[in-house]
């Protein structure tokens, strides 16, 4: 079935763990018409957690597409994971979503992921919109949550982003006592609607504002109003002349300035006792955009040649095919390749191109994605969301065009990993199987990596922390029936350089009676650039034949891409080729090899070495009688505590702390509070390692 391009919305819900996001997506679903039932996180039986480890966890970790209807609108939503260890799954959703949907707990406010995924918006300027939940919930409070949105997260962009209360809540926290939530006051509309729990919040009234809450809604309305007159003259005149807004007119606004990214419409409510999720539906539809509300797209030609001249794809399916793979799921019987398509039809039984390996991949079938379940579809037009089965050599952030009409899109960058550990079969009759499978994995996962050890024969397996590594762990024993042994978790260390060097590296001996030589001159020196190495070709035009020239690029690169002295992979560092002497029929491939991987070798001795190590940015919630035991335990991890204030009743620490040091805290902290702290953390950067560090790994 054809869609209508303006009548599509695709969308992300996205949040900190445990702030309802699952929970919120059950009630869309169940409103909407697309389940009929409304799943519990806690029993493990929602729409969108179907691996067996999201309902035995009661977390989101692979995000997962649906498709519902809400007043004539399509809407394509990921629900995405809260967990730091996987913000791969927020980053490349978010890379292909038109809007999102930020949940915040409202007892506990803005918390560290939160910003996270508030950061990952930005930089893809996702236009958005915020539902405050958990509104019944004892210490929740829309004041400071709104507050901290205000403050936190839209004070530190540089446009004049401000959030835009669109309700307030009437009453807050539990039954029975006498001002517990029941229901949110329409500052647009200026009415209560309160949501019957019998039918699960699907019948709504609407009634006149109580009393009691009619001056505090008036004051609301009122900052509303002027929060929307400064973007438009017109507007402003009208509040102005009136002191009001035509409600039409308000909604246009809202909308218009949703879209460029300048207001964040603010809900509140409570998902799991089913008030306020409606009105979050009607936002979708009415103030995010459609996929013709968003800039065309540009990419570059494939051929360097022809990399001047930006390639634009306007959202139209009469434009040439462009599409977007933005995640590989794998499983023991294929892969199901999840993509977004910006422009023209992606068909059924067709074939298309793949610039980065300049290769064509055939299209087998294409499907909807309802969660766990497909539904087979010939095509898929300009703006909306599908599975591909067929590619063959397709990775996340590659692009699926038109054979004749090339187009490379930007890739999907994702962050470095920060811990690794062995891993090795129950038996050896299974490490071919242990190869595969982690080659699937790493297809599928683009923030894991594994490798083998040079130095050890080890096999080494790398993600974003222990929980990351522990469910791959966890699928290789369920879904690969493999059962492997896995040895202590360690960090994974960067290597840079102290100084400035230039060193040569030569190649010269006989082989087979002939001579073969080779020099090479490099400088290297610290240089923080996009990527961990860069990498510049400083020779003068003609000095090498071009192949060699190229072979030579290919060797250097390959050295720096091999690691440091220690054998971690370099950062933060600059190679620039100097000079090269060779000489016709005695330089060969192999010494000019040789003579670049010497270079290298020689620079990073005479460079000086730093061992870096990642730091990691961790809030720690506890109540304050707490709070002097988890500081000192936190000094003695050598962590730094950079902020810490009150939340409610609860004390709020802001912290920087190597990971080396952060081993096994959750059970510490959880010994040190009873069981009533909670921590949050993520990869922050990375920090020069302490001396006594370095001498250990030097031996």
């Amino acid at each position: 079935m054809t869609r209508s391009i303006d009548s599509i919305r695709n969308i992300g819900i996205v949040a900190h763990i445990d702030a309802g996001k699952t929970t919120t997506t059950e009630c869309i679903l169940f409103y909407s018409g697309a389940s009929h039932r409304m799943g519990n996180v806690d029993d493990g039986d929602t729409e969108t957690d179907v691996d067996p480890e999201e309902a035995e966890r009661g977390i989101t970790i692979y995000s997962a597409a649906v498709t519902c209807q809400w007043q004539g609108t399509t809407i394509n939503i990921i629900d995405t994971p809260g967990h730091v260890d996987f913000t791969a799954e927020v980053e490349r959703s978010l890379r292909v979503l038109d809007g999102a949907v930020v949940i915040f707990s409202a007892v506990e406010g803005v918390e560290a992921q939160s910003e996270t995924v508030w950061r990952q918006a930005d930089r893809y300027r996702v236009p958005r919109i915020c539902f405050i939940n958990k509104m019944d919930r004892i210490g929740a409070d829309f004041e400071r949550t709104f507050e901290a949105i205000r403050d936190r997260l839209c004070g530190q962009s540089e446009r004049n982003v401000q959030p835009l209360a669109m309700q307030i809540p009437i009453g807050t926290g539990s039954a029975p006592t006498p001002d517990a939530l029941s229901g949110v006051i329409d500052l647009v509309q200026m009415q209560a609607l309160y949501f019957d729990a019998e039918s699960q919040g699907k019948e709504i009234q609407a009634t006149d504002i109580p009393n009691r809450y009619l001056e505090q809604a008036q004051l609301w309305r009122q900052k509303l109003l002027e929060s929307v007159a400064e973007i438009d003259d017109e507007a402003m005149k009208s509040y102005l002349e009136t002191d009001d807004i035509p409600v039409d007119r308000l909604h246009e606004l809202i909308r218009s300035a949703t879209i460029h990214g300048c207001r964040i419409p603010t809900f509140c409510g409570a998902a799991l006792d089913y008030i306020g999720v409606q009105p979050v539906l009607d936002a979708i539809t009415r103030y995010l955009p459609s996929p013709l509300d968003r800039p065309p797209v540009e990419g570059t030609h494939p051929n360097p040649k022809k990399q001047d001249a930006p390639q634009v794809r306007a959202v139209s399916v009469d434009e040439p095919l462009c599409a977007l793979v933005f995640k590989v799921q794998t499983d023991q019987h294929g892969d199901l390749f999840f993509v977004r398509v910006y422009s023209g039809i992606l068909r059924g039984n067709s074939r298309v191109l793949n610039p980065r390996t300049g290769k064509r991949e055939l299209v087998n079938q294409l499907w909807h994605i309802q969660s766990d379940s497909r539904h087979r579809t010939e095509a898929v037009e300009t703006g909306d969301i599908a599975g591909v089965v067929g590619p063959k050599n397709t990775a996340t952030g590659d692009t699926l065009c038109d054979p004749q009409r090339p187009v490379a899109l930007e890739s999907i960058r994702f962050p470095e990993t920060v811990i690794s550990m062995a891993v090795e079969p129950e038996s050896n009759a299974d490490r071919r199987k242990l190869d595969e499978t982690l080659t699937r994995l790493a297809r599928q996962d683009p923030t894991f990596r594994a490798r083998v050890s040079e130095e050890t024969g080890q096999t080494i397996i790398s993600g974003m922390g222990e929980l990351h590594l522990e469910v791959i762990r966890n699928r290789m024993q369920r879904d690969f029936k493999l059962q492997v042994r896995v040895h202590k978790p360690r960090v994974s260390y960067r290597e840079t350089v102290r100084s400035s060097s230039e060193a040569e590296g030569s190649f010269q001996r006989p082989s087979a009676g002939e001579s073969q030589f080779a020099r090479v001159r490099v400088r290297l020196e610290p240089f923080e650039g996009e990527q961990a190495v860069t990498l510049r070709n400083g020779l003068k035009s003609g000095t090498l034949p071009e192949d060699m020239e190229t072979l030579l690029v290919a060797s250097v690169a390959d050295e720096a891409n091999a690691g440091g002295i220690l054998g971690y992979p370099l950062m933060n560092v600059r190679i620039t080729i100097l000079d090269v002497d060779h000489r016709s029929g005695e330089t060969t491939d192999v010494a000019l090899q040789a003579a670049a991987a010497d270079a290298v070798r020689n620079a990073l001795n005479e460079a000086g070495l730093v061992l870096l190590e990642p730091i990691m940015k961790i809030e720690v919630v506890t109540p304050e009688e707490f709070l002097g035991n988890i500081q000192a335990d936190l000094n003695a991890r050598r962590a730094m505590i950079v902020n810490s204030e009150l939340r409610g009743s609860l004390s709020v620490l802001e912290v920087e702390a190597p990971l080396s040091q952060m081993f096994g805290y959750s059970t510490q902290v959880r010994s040190l509070s009873q069981g009533r702290a909670s921590y949050s953390m993520e990869p922050f950067r990375y920090a020069e390692a302490p001396p006594e560090v370095l001498e250990r790994m030097l031996g």
